[in-house]
């Protein structure tokens, strides 16, 4: 066995504006929503799941609801951005959807001469669409909204908010395997797929800065992919042995977690990809119905009543 990362599983982010932010990823970018659940470790809030049909890692936007929340304070130390991808002909229909839908949206050329779109969620959480020549029909969306040909296809990139680059960008290079790309832009490779690129981390420093504050629109972590179970373990192990405070491993029903800080601070998950959403409800229901894991389904009349209200259509 192999340490091996697979790639992104998901970004988790909090929002202010339960309603707001449901409407927006579904309504205006078309993801699926995938499940509706509550945050394990606070039951009193919503943890809902944006992603393509099936809820596949590398798909996966998700946010804690944390209604009239303060703002955040963007610092050090945390994800600041996140990059979707798009087919390369579908950037004219993004620009064109996301201004009728009164987003305020920018396109600029990226240094690989591809354009991307900038814009914000509701929260203020930086986004971009980038016209990615990888068109993975089979990540999209499965929410009938957005026609498959134009429809997002996954997370493309993050980045990441470093008091300093350096010792984050040795950290991914010697711990994850990622290869430096230009200093501040980091990849990893896929040993089993003729090296195709399934994650990339870009690295901005700002030194001498307070760090962020939670609120909402802060990122709150980023989950890396890992095999299975055993695999994770492997990594536990590995990561304590190089005197990281890692988590205990966490059942998320969906797939098991662990959690440690990078050297910058960035709150990181290794995620297993397994066993998945289906394994709560089928398919064709998915994000349909609030799922409780079994250890809270004895409390679901009284979770209910703390959950705020929305509406799920």
């Amino acid at each position: 066995m192999t340490l091996d990362i697979l790639g992104i599983h998901h970004v988790t982010a909090i929002t202010g504006k339960p309603q707001a932010n449901l409407d927006f990823y579904t309504r205006t970018l078309g993801l699926k929503l995938v499940k509706q659940t509550v945050n394990f470790d606070d039951p009193s809030s919503y943890h809902l799941y944006y992603g393509d049909g099936l809820g596949r890692p590398g798909t996966l936007l998700t946010f804690f609801l944390w209604p009239d929340v303060p703002p955040a304070t963007v610092g050090p130390g945390q994800t600041c951005s996140i990059t979707l991808a798009a087919p390369l002909a579908a950037l004219s229909f993004w620009q064109q959807r996301l201004a009728s839908h009164g987003v305020a949206v920018q396109r600029l050329p990226t240094s690989d001469g591809l354009d991307r779109l900038t814009f914000r969620d509701p929260d203020g959480i930086s986004l971009e669409i980038l016209a990615d020549t990888a068109d993975q029909t089979d990540l999209a969306p499965t929410n009938a909204l957005i026609a498959p040909q134009f429809a997002l296809r996954g997370i493309h990139a993050v980045t990441l908010l470093e008091p300093a680059l350096v010792p984050t960008r040795d950290f991914l290079q010697a711990t994850f395997r990622f290869t430096s790309r230009g200093g501040s832009t980091c990849e990893l490779h896929s040993q089993t797929h003729d090296q195709q690129v399934t994650a990339r981390i870009h690295l901005l420093e700002q030194r001498n800065q307070p760090r962020g504050r939670i609120g909402a629109g802060y990122i709150h972590h980023l989950a890396f992919r890992v095999a299975d179970q055993p695999s994770q373990q492997q990594w536990f192990q590995h990561l304590i042995a190089m005197k990281y405070n890692v988590s205990p491993i966490m059942d998320r029903v969906y797939f098991r977690s662990i959690y440690f800080r990078e050297p910058g601070g960035v709150l990181l998950e290794l995620a297993t990809d397994g066993p998945g959403f289906t394994v709560d409800e089928p398919v064709e229901v998915l994000g349909k119905r609030l799922q409780l894991p079994a250890w809270l389904e004895a409390q679901r009349g009284s979770i209910m009543q703390t959950l705020p209200p929305i509406h799920f259509d």
